[in-house]
């Protein structure tokens, strides 16, 4: 991987926006939580990121009574309330929805949205909300074997308008998907998720985007991974755009930082176990933290390994905008003055 200018493409960035399921809600009013949601979308919207993107769970992490707005509803809100952005999920867990149906909604958010959808797929792992809704809990090789037939049913709905599969996991006969979407060839598929011998596999056979996960560690020896694979399907491993998700803490100075990395600390003290808020605290610490400059040295790196897409969390979203305005004033600006090569 060489890190180069004026060389194919530039660093994209995305934007989490706050949905409750990492507790970023807790003390907002139920009645203001949209609001605050909306404000933060109309805020990416209107600045330089080039997606936003919510998580697929219905309960928070651990369990809880707290607010967690559902990711398609969300979706399709967003839809209305945007004009730019593209709008993504990392990930929809496909044993969550018949992928029939879930292709069918998609079709007509990407129509709602002038052609701004982007799906995010994985196989899903949280066991507690599988079970509590009362999906089960398949195996891995199930549910990988899910998300495989999934793929193939969207993909058969959004380019030839039906779909028939009989499948070991789904079953269907001619289901029709009108309307289709507006985008050629269907809503981008991004394959969420690092298991080398499966995940990555479905990856080269499907995705036009991956993602491996919340850390940059790994990240290069994945690409090459899902190299191999591509040459064994068949498929082009340079037109796949590889992504992260990167938990982000900036500030001017170091005291700023200093500041919010106790601000998490003090605001997830009260809402899970210490052993629990010692491992929220250690992710949260492999992302990117440091001042502009710092983070800017940080993506630079993470170009250098092959990242073609930042996926950007801040956690104090809800409650504090000051982190996004200075990423997004600071950091995405110079990015754009250079560009990578995705090899």
């Amino acid at each position: 991987m060489d890190f180069v200018t004026n060389k194919l493409q530039k660093m994209r960035f995305g934007m989490f926006i706050p949905q409750g399921d990492g507790f970023e809600l807790v003390g907002i009013p139920v009645a203001k939580q949209w609001d605050s949601i909306r404000e933060l979308v109309r805020t990416a919207d209107a600045g330089p990121f080039d997606s936003i993107w919510v998580f697929d769970h219905f309960l928070t992490s651990p369990p809880s009574d707290e607010s967690v707005f559902e990711a398609w509803s969300m979706m399709a809100a967003f839809a209305a309330c945007t004009s730019r952005v593209r709008l993504g999920q990392l990930c929809t867990c496909m044993g969550y929805r018949n992928p029939a149906y879930l292709a069918k909604v998609a079709a007509c958010i990407d129509v709602m949205s002038g052609g701004r959808l982007e799906m995010g797929v994985g196989a899903g792992w949280y066991e507690h909300e599988w079970r509590s809704y009362g999906y089960g809990f398949p195996s891995v090789a199930d549910r990988l074997g899910m998300l495989d037939e999934g793929v193939q049913i969207m993909r058969q709905m959004w380019t030839t308008g039906t779909a028939t599969l009989k499948g070991k996991h789904y079953q269907v006969d001619g289901a029709f998907c009108r309307p289709l979407p507006l985008q050629e060839g269907g809503v981008p598929l991004w394959i969420a998720g690092s298991g080398e011998k499966r995940t990555l596999r479905i990856a080269a056979k499907y995705a036009q985007y991956t993602n491996f996960g919340a850390s940059l560690d790994g990240f290069a020896h994945k690409s090459r991974v899902l190299a191999e694979h591509c040459k064994d399907v068949g498929t082009d491993f340079d037109a796949i755009v590889r992504s992260v998700i990167l938990n982000v803490t900036i500030g001017e100075t170091e005291k700023e930082i200093a500041d919010k990395l106790a601000w998490i600390r003090a605001h997830y003290a009260p809402l899970m176990p210490a052993e629990e808020l010692d491992s929220f605290l250690r992710y949260w610490s492999e992302g990117l933290i440091g001042t502009p400059e710092q983070v800017v040295e940080q993506l630079t790196e993470a170009a250098r390994a092959g990242v073609g897409y930042v996926i950007c969390r801040f956690i104090d979203a809800a409650y504090d905008q000051s982190s996004i305005h200075l990423f997004a004033d600071k950091v995405i600006p110079e990015m754009g003055r250079v560009q990578l090569v995705n090899g």
